[in-house]
């Protein structure tokens, strides 16, 4: 075993060591560490941005894309919505013991259900130096400890989160080792951390490119929560509003083109293409988005580049969107079924019914009518935040908050009764 190795291996021990002390805390005690958590990340908000700046000039100079650098920096709304969070978080209710079935059995065995912690989560990320202070945040407030390992692009930025993180553990007399960063760019510790650390890991959460997920997917020898691309798509129906249709896809497509919440397919439907498209493409155009049409799309909008095969399931993560006529709902729930990543899909439609069928009909975490695919987040959903958006479909579907980051154990109450 590498120096790296026992190193990482150490991290495990802790982790598990501090398990309990966190499993066992009441729920004052967590959201005391996380309220205090939340008002270091105000008073080191100076300190963070520095490291941020050292991270955002490191990731220039390697020649960063403009989209990567974006989900890189903090400012400092940025974290004052970071400690928000937090803050929203610690105000959750706290999921742990929570009842969620109860019956008798004839034989007046009473059974119960209740949520308890996974245990010790690995989570793996690349350019959000947010992910560490809502990882944290949410890993406590499930009675969970956590080993975070970001990518070497935020490593400052998240050195000097975590130290955040640890004054406010430290502050409620939780463990430090509650919550852990591995401290070196070395990819080799992300090989480690696959191991699952003999044992020390229960479930291990990527978040971040196809590549990592890819990697963290094959190689896990324990338990992973998947996070897949975000090839999301809005269906203009025939029947959409003008006005909302234009609204709808600019803000799914233009309000943050970095995260994972963002349209990067547009369908319209061919019946009504010539009196939704050209609104929509307009207000795109407008916005700086640039639209690679197919044939018949861009009949409609001769401003369009045209499309290549590799557009459609493409995840762009830069104000690009692919622009697609199709035939109806059918052909609409071909091309997501076809194209598609199982993660955000919308449609827009004055239909009821249509709008019905395309919910019951695709199969993706998060289905949404007459809504922005930006809505793909745990804040909005009133999950108090989130590590991630999973794609699997086992244990956790959607946005992954602190109740989904539960698992369950039976309780069960007798009288003397024995089995025959």
């Amino acid at each position: 075993m590498s120096e790296l190795e026992h190193r990482i291996q150490a991290m495990g021990d802790r982790a598990r060591a501090a398990a309990e002390a966190v499993r066992l805390a009441p729920a004052d005690v967590r959201s005391a560490a996380l309220s205090a958590m939340a008002e270091a990340l105000r008073n080191r908000a100076s300190g963070i941005l520095e490291a941020n700046v050292r991270d955002i000039d490191r990731g220039r100079s390697n020649g960063m894309a403009e989209a990567q650098l974006d989900r890189l920096a903090l400012t400092p709304a940025r974290i004052a919505a970071m400690a928000a969070a937090v803050d929203e978080v610690a105000a959750f209710p706290d999921p742990l013991g929570v009842e969620t079935a109860r019956w008798t059995r004839p034989n007046g065995l009473d059974f119960a259900r209740v949520r308890t912690p996974l245990g010790v989560l690995a989570i793996i990320y690349e350019s959000r130096p947010n992910v560490t202070a809502d990882a944290a945040a949410l890993c406590l407030r499930s009675g969970n400890v956590a080993i975070l390992r970001c990518g070497s692009d935020c490593l400052d930025s998240a050195l000097a989160i975590h130290a955040a993180v640890v004054e406010g553990l430290a502050a409620a007399g939780l463990p430090a080792d509650a919550v852990q960063l591995v401290d070196t760019p070395d990819r080799a510790a992300v090989g480690a951390l696959l191991t699952g650390l003999e044992g020390t890991i229960d479930l291990l959460i990527p978040r971040g490119g196809k590549s990592l997920v890819a990697r963290v997917q094959a190689e896990a020898r324990v338990p992973v929560l998947g996070h897949l691309e975000g090839i999301n798509h809005t269906y203009l129906h025939a029947s959409a509003d003008p006005d909302m249709a234009t609204a709808v896809v600019v803000n799914a497509k233009m309000r943050r083109v970095s995260v994972c919440g963002s349209t990067e397919t547009l369908l319209v439907d061919r019946a009504g293409a010539a009196r939704l498209l050209p609104p929509v493409a307009e207000a795109l155009i407008a916005a700086g988005c640039e639209l690679r049409g197919d044939d018949e799309a861009r009949a409609l909008v001769p401003a369009m580049r045209p499309a290549t095969a590799a557009d459609w399931g493409h995840e762009f993560l830069a104000p690009i969107l692919a622009v697609r006529v199709v035939g109806g709902l059918d052909e609409a729930l071909e091309h997501i079924r076809r194209h598609g990543s199982g993660h955000t899909d919308a449609i827009v439609a004055g239909d009821a019914g249509v709008a019905t069928a395309f919910l019951e009909t695709v199969d993706s975490a998060i289905v949404l009518w007459n809504a922005s695919t930006q809505f793909a987040d745990g804040g909005e959903f009133g999950f108090g935040g989130e590590i991630g958006i999973s794609t699997s479909r086992l244990h956790a579907r959607g946005p992954v908050g602190a109740e989904q980051l539960t698992s369950y154990k039976y309780v069960v109450r007798g009288t003397g009764q024995t089995r025959p």
